[in-house]
């Protein structure tokens, strides 16, 4: 069976090298929708919980959120840092609290005290939803991203692989150590 959340997301981008409308810096409220499969737990009767994928996947994902999405090669990227810098916000600000975790993977790169995300391929729903797949299936049982922007949208499906051993009290995935996160709960050797 599968739980599923749902995120909202505002971003800006273009398509470098594009030739059309696509081309020019625009912004966009995309909703991404995350999947996750697993058996139901007896003790708490279901997948996963709801806000807990939300927490765990909204960890990683305000990166994206209010954020510049460019590709490694726009030549857009190092002048928005000048003026970052020139504007005293490229190293953050106060007032930037909408920040995850910075990253770095073979497909993109996350800045969060600048808002940017670098990504190595333009940024269209299909490779948001191979980002956020790659940054997300360690942590998630993730059996299907679909991703929607504009008019624009796509899905993919994934092969699940096998069960997470979960709390039996609040359904959160065990640690290395089969100890509940959330409530303290440790799994019997």
């Amino acid at each position: 069976m599968r739980s599923y959340t749902t995120f909202s997301l505002q971003y800006a981008h273009r398509f470098y090298g594009f030739k059309g409308e696509a081309q020019y810096l625009h912004g966009h409220t995309g909703v991404l929708t995350i999947e996750v499969e697993d058996s139901i737990d007896a003790g708490v009767n279901m997948v996963f919980p709801c806000n807990e994928i939300q927490k765990t996947a909204w960890d990683i994902l305000r990166n994206f959120d209010h954020a510049l999405i460019l590709r490694e090669d726009d030549p857009l990227l190092p002048a928005i840092l000048d003026v970052y810098e020139k504007q005293g916000i490229k190293n953050g600000h106060p007032q930037n609290k909408m920040k995850g975790p910075a990253f770095k993977t073979d497909l993109a790169t996350a800045y969060p005290d600048c808002r940017l995300v670098v990504t190595k391929e333009t940024m269209t729903v299909e490779g948001m939803i191979k980002i956020v797949y790659d940054l997300l299936k360690t942590k998630l049982n993730i059996a299907k991203i679909t991703f929607t922007s504009g008019v624009n949208a796509a899905s993919q499906e994934f092969p699940v692989a096998g069960t997470v051993k979960r709390c039996p009290l609040c359904g959160i995935a065990l640690n290395e150590n089969g100890v509940c996160p959330k409530c303290g709960y440790k799994e019997k050797a």
